[in-house]
């Protein structure tokens, strides 16, 4: 078995073979087949990535670009040519502009001190979204308490969708980055990046994008949308936890001070200061994830392995059948309806508690995802507690959704 086998063929999109593929949707949860529709929170991973994970550490397992062995070589080789696979699947120019980190949570941190700490000044302001996650919202909140700098916010209408008129209104010559979701985790509604962007250059603004939920199931190409930052993370697509994704533009990434101290982010040490090394590696202190960075670059390569087109469309059939099931029900009130939306479907019950709903749907063995979703201020901006959330991957099928819909409907008539 090789880890470098980059050149994959892209085979027919077919749900019941891909779902042999993943090992874990054969099990049965409350004696219920397993319906797992909780894929905007972590989804499931495929023998594939599975596989080049356990044979990195049964073949290969060595620290990196430290030793003259064999192992920590091959190793070394094994890392890099997953950084490679990844600059490659998001369309960067260089795979230099692709750093390790934890997850899209440590890459916006990253971005957050440390264009914050250069960057920002008091009076200074950022903007961000109302559909933000809290991962893009926290970090910026504490590095503007930090700097005196400020916190605006684009509106979103009614249906989830943002009001980019009030964008365009509201950048001037204070505003320093702009940084928004991709594709909302709540509402799935897929915001208008490109214009975002070109409003935001156009006043010589960087921006950020948080591309947790796009990767997944969008073609991201970060230099055809020239975007100066884009972060993501490897469980929501297939691979392995606790690893993601920062692309930054290299003309940033150069000036930007590095995050952490340590080892590898070094050029020289000596006691009367330190010199730091180029990038990637200048912000990648310590012994990294190595068998998480080939996890999610075999992610990567899964996903390129089948036509992305096919795979879009059909999760759109998935949202699609499940939208309009849904609104057979009683009392069904969904949740985001923008004209843009990703695959997922977000809703709740007129006089019933979301995390009522979702107990009664795990106890027939239905995975979804109940509460505010890391997204409080857009709970405030609907009034409510919070939604049932079903969010779907290539592996789900219509079947899966008749029985949510079976099983939503009898969580009606037994909390009514």
């Amino acid at each position: 078995m090789s880890l470098m086998s980059f050149g994959t063929e892209i085979k027919p999109f077919d749900v019941n073979e891909i779902r042999k593929e993943f090992p874990i949707l054969n099990r049965t949860v409350n004696n219920h087949p397993l319906v797992y529709l909780d894929n905007a929170a972590s989804s499931q991973k495929p023998e594939f990535v599975l596989n080049k994970i356990d044979f990195y550490y049964r073949h290969l397992n060595a620290n990196v670009h430290r030793g003259v062995h064999q192992l920590s070589q091959e190793a070394t080789d094994a890392f890099e040519q997953a950084r490679q696979q990844i600059a490659k699947f998001i369309g960067a120019k260089s795979d230099a502009e692709v750093i390790f980190t934890r997850g899209t949570t440590e890459s916006i941190n990253l971005v957050a001190y440390t264009f914050g700490m250069s960057q920002l000044k008091e009076g200074d302001e950022i903007i961000l979204s109302a559909l933000e996650h809290h991962s893009n919202i926290v970090p910026w909140q504490m590095i503007c308490a930090l700097k005196g700098a400020h916190i605006k916010v684009i509106p979103v209408f009614d249906d989830g969708s943002l009001d980019i008129n009030w964008l365009a209104k509201a950048i001037n010559d204070k505003t320093k980055l702009v940084a928004v979701a991709h594709v909302s985790n709540v509402l799935g509604t897929i915001n208008p990046v490109q214009q975002i962007i070109q409003i935001a250059h156009q006043h010589g603004v960087p921006v950020l994008l948080d591309g947790a939920q796009a990767t997944p199931h969008m073609v991201i190409d970060v230099s055809a949308l020239d975007v100066d930052f884009y972060v993501f993370s490897s469980h929501k697509m297939y691979g392995p936890t606790g690893i993601g994704i920062l692309y930054g533009k290299s003309s940033w990434l150069n000036i930007l001070p590095p995050w952490q101290g340590g080892g590898e982010m070094i050029d020289q040490v000596k006691w009367s200061g330190t010199s730091y090394n180029k990038i990637p590696f200048k912000y990648e202190a310590g012994t990294p994830d190595i068998a998480g960075a080939i996890g999610l670059a075999s992610a990567c390569e899964y996903i390129s392995s089948f036509d992305r087109g096919a795979v879009i469309q059909y999760e759109q059939l998935l949202l699609n059948t499940c939208t309009q099931a849904m609104g057979t029900l009683p009392g069904v009130i969904p949740v985001g309806q923008s004209p843009e939306k990703a695959s997922v479907y977000s809703f709740n019950i007129r006089g019933l508690h979301p995390y009522d709903v979702g107990s009664i749907l795990d106890q027939q063995g239905i995975a979804v995802r109940t509460g505010h979703h890391c997204t409080q201020p857009l709970m405030d901006r609907f009034q409510i507690p919070g939604t049932v959330r079903a969010s779907f991957a290539m592996y789900n099928t219509v079947e899966e959704i008749e029985q949510l819909v079976k099983a939503t409907h009898k969580a009606i008539k037994i909390l009514s």
